[in-house]
């Protein structure tokens, strides 16, 4: 046990969160491999395109190289498990539980607590500090509530509309999904901001269901992008019955939390704005585009912006869609990789130049303690090495088969794996210059026509963009003059 807490104390978060991620995509591939796909598909996938899923699951990636329908009822849920414990909800919940035992720990070594205190934070007396982490636990029963009344009450709203609808209900048993299933599958996916859905078509086969479109909209933005305006409304909301000591610590001083989703008030509503922003934007420019074209034909005024907002809103990470991204305008895709590549925090947030200052002399002095971020790339670097290793992979094919593989759709795909979205521009036969026999249209992404050595790329790009929070500020030492 004391060997484990000092392994613990030694090892960083950046170290810590990626063998999560490499473990939990192991697991994933091992308990995956060992049950059975479901037996009226005459198909079994590759072990790599078994592992290429699990880290698509763990990383809440959505990229897929095998149809999802593939899968039988008990791989289906242990993929829901997979991105349950991948979604970033979750992981903040366990980064809290963690920091908590990290602090016991750094406690019994110390053996005094004054001590510990007056060296973590000598500018908080010592009630302030016991108000600091009695508020901390609080927080961590927050997201612990946030986390299951979300996924609870979104499976149980999916699936009586399931079941009151009766197309919707007639889709899952014409393809012989388990309806209970598909609602806490697709619940656990959305909110994760996954993007897998147990049908081979994604949402396509239910962009009709505007109401079903909807509960899975609200869920993508309560897992993501409004996640902190979610927690700070649930602490509001409990502060008003009990803990109104820590629930008002929390919303007026989150900055002494140091948690990440627990944004300031001022942040949190230019957030807000943000968020909208990009949402209305892109709307606009998809209708403005795409209103009359054959990707949205069949359907009313009405289900076409409720399934133009569902697009914009999972194009922010969540990666469902209602259309075949193939087909869209290049000036939407193009605002689409814009909208992958951008963080879900996001946001305009004017500063002074007093602040301005402030915040390059603490990155200065950070330059100073760690000179090994002078040799660290920029994200965008990382992303170019990435499109660049794709292409040699694929460069057979990218000039054989150049309407498909083409270097847009290559970068859409790994701006989406990068971004954790799920977007993808799907492979068509009907592109081909030199159409083959035995070319048949599949339902799983643009990387499943990808070479092995090209999926292998992509797994690294998975794991690199679930954990680049830890290198948002890599490239800061060239500077472009």
């Amino acid at each position: 046990m004391r060997n484990f807490s000092l392994l613990l104390l030694r090892l960083n978060s950046f170290v810590l969160k990626l063998l999560y991620f490499i473990l939990l995509s192991s697991t994933g591939l091992w308990i995956l491999q060992s049950l059975s796909p479901r037996t009226d598909h005459h198909f079994r996938p590759s072990k790599l395109d078994i592992f290429f899923t699990s880290v698509s699951a763990a990383t809440v990636s959505s990229m897929s190289t095998v149809e999802m329908e593939v899968f039988s009822n008990a791989q289906l849920i242990v993929l829901a498990i997979v991105m349950f414990f991948g979604g970033e909800v979750f992981v903040s919940m366990a980064s809290l539980y963690l920091d908590k035992l990290k602090k016991k720990i750094m406690l019994k070594r110390n053996h005094e607590m004054v001590e510990t205190i007056s060296i973590s934070n000598t500018t908080h007396p010592l009630e302030e500090e016991k108000l600091r982490q009695s508020s901390t636990q609080f927080l961590s029963f927050i997201v612990l509530g946030y986390l299951l009344a979300n996924n609870i009450l979104g499976t149980i709203m999916v699936l009586v509309y399931i079941v009151v609808i009766p197309n919707a209900r007639h889709v899952l048993r014409s393809k012989g999904l388990n309806i209970v299933t598909f609602s806490a599958f697709t619940t656990v996916s959305t909110f994760a901001s996954c993007g897998f859905v147990p049908t081979n078509e994604n949402m396509i086969v239910f962009r009709n269901n505007s109401g079903l479109l909807l509960i899975l909209m609200a869920q993508a933005l309560l897992g993501n992008m409004f996640y902190p305006l979610g927690l700070r409304f649930l602490i509001w909301v409990v502060g008003k019955f009990f803990k109104k000591k820590e629930s008002n610590y929390l919303l007026t001083s989150s900055a002494n939390i140091g948690f990440l989703h627990l944004l300031p008030t001022l942040h949190s509503w230019l957030l807000l704005v943000t968020v909208l922003g990009f949402i209305i934007v892109q709307f606009i420019l998809f209708c403005s585009l795409e209103w009359k074209s054959n990707i949205l034909a069949g359907l009313s005024s009405y289900q076409k912006v409720v399934g133009i907002l569902f697009l914009t809103v999972n194009s922010r990470h969540a990666g469902e869609t209602i259309v075949d991204l193939s087909v869209v305008s290049a000036a939407m895709l193009v605002l689409f990789i814009v909208m992958m590549y951008l963080p879900p925090y996001t946001s305009f947030i004017p500063i002074s130049k007093s602040d301005e200052q402030c915040e390059e002399h603490i990155i200065e002095g950070k330059k100073k303690r760690r000179a090994i971020e002078n040799f660290i790339f920029s994200q965008l670097s990382y992303l170019v090495m990435f499109v660049i290793l794709v292409c040699i992979t694929e460069r057979k094919k990218m000039k054989e088969d150049p309407l498909n593989f083409n270097v847009l759709s290559i970068v859409f795909e790994v701006i989406s794996a990068y971004g954790n979205v799920g977007f993808t521009m799907n492979y068509s036969c009907g592109r081909q210059l030199k159409p083959g026999g035995n070319c048949k249209d599949k339902w799983y992404g643009f990387t499943g026509k990808w070479s092995n050595e090209g999926k292998l790329v992509i797994i690294v790009v998975m794991i690199f963009g679930r954990i680049k929070n830890f290198n948002m500020n890599g490239g800061k030492a060239w500077k472009l003059l």
